[in-house]
């Protein structure tokens, strides 16, 4: 236990909070004034929580407002949590709970309907109810081996590749962006002051260095695909062996995909396409004659989701198949526990706590919020002793109206 004061950091004390936010993460800690005030602009009081031991601050946490695409493509109203370290002098003694209760609880209050955060660790939260919901994939493509035709001069469904700038992009980006997202279960919003702070516009910190950026433009000249990427300067023997790595890269299709990868790996002295962070089921190695010449090199859990209203989760999402499931949700947390059933179809779903109804399936908030936006098993779960089956076969009833046919994936670090 510690008597450090965990609350809501002042606008004066950001400053302090940014020099402990890079302790923390291992930055050098004193913060250049120039790149302190873009981080004021992003300030909301309240949201930005402090450990504060004397007059220095050892524990960081910010949240803000996120919206997340549930099955089917409704959003619904996020608590997005990030920038969390505590001080390696101040380690285990309680104080990420404290500011993780806090926070939770005003989210609660607010109406969200889950908590999001990416996990720079593993064992951290599922102790706060968060569940790994997303996973991600990246790959490296061995360009020689792919077998494409070096003859490539453009996309063959007479659609356009252009080079553009920053300028474009933040202007072409957002509604692309929400395109793409409103279609892709697991996707998150993104503000104007993410695309200024991606495209250089508004910097946090020295060192950032101007990305390429081409649009794909279909046949009818919408723009239909956007990536960011950069690339090195390697040569041995007079021989050029540069790597293009892509930052992001979004499409609102497959066509507009496969004319952008294919773009990458056409690229002159490029004989090695980084892929960033994609979707387990990406059709990135497919798009290639042949596919085991792009190769898996990083695989990991991604978006992880606390739902903080069990009600309003399962009727925001849609569903397949037509069934019932009586849940009983074990939250220690205390913001959304109990008995519930659920009743869905194609048509809609309803859920109402059910206290007398025989329990189908009994899990911990955690573990609904890895299934509840379709990519995680019941039955897995269940075999691995984290779901409890009140009725043989209710885990395979459970995977056949939660899970969907394809993974959902959140193409962003926040």
């Amino acid at each position: 236990m510690t008597d450090a004061d965990v609350r809501a950091v002042t606008e004066a004390e950001l400053a302090e909070w940014q020099r402990a936010l890079n302790t923390g993460f291992l930055r050098p800690p004193v913060q250049d004034p120039e790149y302190l005030e873009p981080r004021r602009r992003l300030f909301e009081p309240g949201r930005t929580l402090g450990a504060f031991d004397g007059d220095r601050c050892v524990a960081t946490y910010r949240s803000f407002a996120q919206e997340l695409t549930a099955v089917g493509g409704t959003p619904v109203p996020a608590n997005a949590i990030s920038n969390v370290t505590v001080s390696p002098t101040h380690r285990r003694r309680g104080l990420l709970s404290r500011m993780v209760r806090q926070d939770l609880a005003a989210a609660k209050e607010r109406g969200d309907v889950v908590a999001t955060l990416i996990a720079a660790e593993y064992p951290i939260y599922g102790r706060y109810g968060f569940g790994p919901a997303t996973w991600t994939t990246a790959w490296t493509v061995d360009v020689p081996r792919a077998g494409l035709d070096p003859r490539w001069s453009g996309p063959e469904d007479g659609g356009r590749i252009d080079l553009v700038d920053a300028e474009d992009v933040r202007k072409l980006g957002p509604a692309l962006h929400e395109r793409v997202r409103r279609a892709q279960p697991g996707a998150v919003s993104r503000s104007e002051s993410w695309w200024q702070r991606d495209t250089g516009a508004v910097r946090f910190e020295a060192g950032f260095t101007e990305p390429f950026y081409a649009a794909y433009r279909a046949p009818s000249g919408e723009v239909e695909g956007l990536v960011s990427y950069t690339s090195d300067d390697t040569w041995h023997g007079k021989q050029p062996h540069n790597t293009a790595d892509v930052n992001w890269l979004l499409g609102t299709g497959p066509a507009a995909e496969r004319a952008l990868w294919r773009y990458l790996c056409s690229i002159d002295w490029i004989t090695k396409v980084k892929s960033g962070w994609r979707g387990p089921d990406d059709l990135l190695p497919y798009f290639l004659p042949d596919p085991r010449a792009a190769r898996v090199t990083e695989q990991a859990d991604w978006l992880w989701v606390r739902i903080l209203d069990v009600v309003r989760a399962l009727e925001a999402r849609s569903y397949d198949g037509t069934g019932t499931l009586v849940l009983e949700v074990l939250d220690e947390g205390g913001f959304t526990g109990g008995r519930f059933r659920l009743d869905a179809s194609p048509e809609g779903a309803s859920c109402t706590p059910a206290p007398g109804e025989t329990v189908d399936l009994t899990l911990e908030i955690g573990e609904l919020g890895s299934v509840w936006l379709g990519g995680e098993s019941v039955g897995r779960l269940a075999a691995l002793g984290r779901v409890r089956e009140g009725r043989e076969g209710a885990a395979r009833s459970a995977d056949a109206l939660l899970r969907t046919s394809g993974r959902p994936w959140c193409p962003d670090l926040f």
